[in-house]
């Protein structure tokens, strides 16, 4: 397993991302640590999480998932080898959203707070902000850098044009670039990636991590027909990709699934980690079995065939 780097930073992870979404909600504490445990100990390095996950859980107000994951390295140790990358921007209460720079020195402090950390490794807005300048907002982030409370910085969500924009502001105004870039990814969500933003970021040396690299779990194959999405606390997000491509999409990757004797999901991961301009994949786990199929598709290495196959029948 080669460890991959992070834009123009020195900080390099291995090529899968653990998704911090599901912890204080789908995984408890105790599962939490668990399947942090079984990532670290196989040797990958990175976690993605938020201050607003997972306030969408009943009793939840956001932050769980950074309080889990800042436990369980107050417990383990050795900080310095965990990559923590987190996001500021999402409503977390009354007039706490956005990209301003006073909130962002606000968020930093509370995800800070509940990391038991006094870095975060890469912060990323989460969403854009028309109401803040990109101006305002990277002089923030080079605030933090200055301060040492952050080691890079990213952005999730952006198109091809907000991209392009906040780097020129960057360059003109001599602020710190964008590194790395979060969109949605994976087999069946192709379109707002692939084209002028894939094109945009490989050109500029910024780093891709994908999220919804599962199409919300439908690449794993468990979800066949409406009568399965009630098998997750998901499934309800999953019925748009019950559809003819959806279905070419999960055959491809029984296919190839049979070809290597691997899960489906497996196989979903090993195309995002083969694909140029991709730096790593995000996928959340509920159990350490989920973790270790995780682990399995990283080291999965699809033929030039088993790619060609399944870009066609997804494209």
């Amino acid at each position: 397993m080669t460890n991959r780097r992070l834009g123009r930073s020195d900080i390099t992870i291995a090529p899968l991302v653990l998704g911090g979404n599901v912890f204080g909600w789908t995984a408890d504490k105790t599962a939490s640590h668990a399947i942090l445990d079984r990532f670290a100990d196989a040797g990958f390095n990175a976690i993605d999480t938020a201050d607003v996950y997972s306030s969408w859980a009943p009793g939840n107000r956001g932050g769980e998932s950074e309080e889990i994951v800042g436990e369980w390295m107050a417990n383990r140790g050795g900080r310095d080898k965990t990559i923590v990358i987190t996001k500021v921007g999402s409503e977390m209460g009354p007039g706490k959203k956005g990209l301003s720079q006073a909130y962002i020195h606000e968020a930093i402090d509370a995800s800070l707070r509940r990391l038991r950390t006094d870095y975060v490794d890469v912060y990323l807005s989460h969403w854009p902000d028309p109401s803040v300048p990109y101006e305002e907002t990277l002089r923030a982030y080079q605030d933090l850098l200055d301060a040492g409370k952050v080691r890079a910085i990213g952005a999730s969500n952006l198109d091809a044009a907000q991209l392009r924009d906040a780097l020129d502001v960057a360059r003109r105004e001599s602020l710190p670039r964008y590194a790395v870039l979060e969109p949605e990814y994976n087999l069946y969500d192709r379109h707002s990636f692939d084209g002028p933003l894939r094109d945009l970021t490989m050109a500029e040396g910024i780093d891709v991590i994908t999220y919804f690299s599962l199409a919300r779990g439908f690449l794993s194959g468990k979800y066949r027909s409406e009568a399965d999405l009630g098998q997750s606390a998901r499934g309800s997000g999953v019925k748009k990709y019950l559809n003819p491509r959806g279905e070419r999409i999960l055959a491809a990757l029984d296919d190839v699934a049979a070809r290597h004797r691997a899960q489906p999901s497996e196989v979903a991961m090993a195309w995002l980690i083969a694909r140029p301009g991709v730096t790593a994949p995000i996928a959340s786990a509920t159990n350490v079995a989920q973790v270790d199929s995780l682990i399995r598709a990283a080291s999965l290495a699809l033929t030039p065939a088993d790619i060609a196959d399944l870009d066609e029948r997804s494209a």
